[in-house]
């Protein structure tokens, strides 16, 4: 018997196309602006968030016949919020500068809009594996877009990924910068991630036309 059925996949691979979190279900795009001038700070947001997505729905999926239905939301928001500790606390012990680059976005995942919108949606309706494989499509998805934002803002913005220099030395004129080449400040400022992500829904749209909203 095989582990995933059709529509297990479908699970996973739904949200990192046609019903992506970012692009086409307008989620998460706080972070998204937020925290991909660096793709090292993309990467790091978006592995907090598939652990915390993917272990969250489990935790309220086991939970479900359990919650008094009045206080569901205060619920989510332990469980949500401890988990987030738990990734913060990690941070902290092992990647401490970068823990401080971001900051209290970390400790914003706990109202990320698409972590709750899952445990409401359908960790409350389903079963435990079932909620994992969707909290992992949906994490994926969204970390998918976190990474492609934050490559090019740093990039184009500071003419390094990760940190390590990618265009040359700007001061010795070598690489690009001797033909001219300047990085592109405004790449690093927030607005610049609003023309990226909707440079890849125009993408995403003209690829697939049943995405297009009809007037």
């Amino acid at each position: 018997m095989a582990l995933l059925t059709k529509k297990d996949a479908g699970l996973i691979l739904d949200p990192l196309a046609d019903n992506n979190p970012i692009t086409i279900q307008v989620l998460g795009i706080c972070s998204a602006l937020a925290i991909t001038a660096e793709l090292e700070a993309s990467i790091v947001m978006s592995i907090a968030v598939i652990f915390v997505l993917g272990v969250g729905n489990v935790v309220i999926s086991l939970m479900r016949n359990i919650i008094p239905s009045k206080i569901r939301i205060i619920v989510q928001l332990i469980v949500v919020a401890t988990l987030v500790i738990v990734v913060d606390q990690v941070l902290k012990a092992f990647a401490y500068e970068l823990s401080k680059t971001l900051g209290a976005f970390v400790g914003l995942i706990i109202t990320n809009c698409i972590i709750m919108g899952r445990f409401e949606a359908f960790a409350l309706a389903n079963g435990p594996w079932k909620s994992f494989l969707d909290g992992i499509g949906n994490a994926l998805g969204y970390g998918v877009i976190l990474i492609i934002v934050g490559f090019f803002r740093e990039l184009l913005g500071s003419g390094t990924l990760l940190g390590i220099p990618v265009f040359g030395d700007p001061i010795a004129k070598t690489g690009l910068y001797q033909f001219g080449y300047e990085n592109n400040g405004f790449m690093i400022i927030p607005p610049a991630a609003l023309i990226v992500v909707g440079i890849i829904i125009w993408v995403q749209r003209s690829r697939n036309p049943a995405l297009v909203e009809e007037n």
